[in-house]
């Protein structure tokens, strides 16, 4: 079944382990953004942060979703 695998299933599950990451350590720490790059656009109103997580959010469930469908196909052509 690896063989079966499109390297399409490989990039959206790599990048939902990335945007899932991103989200866990946004959810926990909310100014990461201010302290990597030393500006707050948001002047610490928490929006943009928030806004980050739902994005990464929905990133990450579509990815997983789309990586489910590959893996399905394969499942049907082995």
């Amino acid at each position: 079944m690896k063989k079966a695998l499109r390297v399409r299933f490989w990039l959206e599950t790599g990048t939902a382990i990335t945007t899932g990451t991103l989200f866990m350590i946004t959810l926990v720490s909310h100014n990461w953004i201010e302290i990597i790059f030393n500006f707050d656009p948001d002047q610490s109103s928490g929006l943009l942060e928030w806004s980050i997580v739902g994005t990464l959010l929905l990133a990450t469930v579509t990815l997983i979703i789309l990586a489910c469908y590959e893996w399905r196909r394969a499942l049907a052509i082995v």
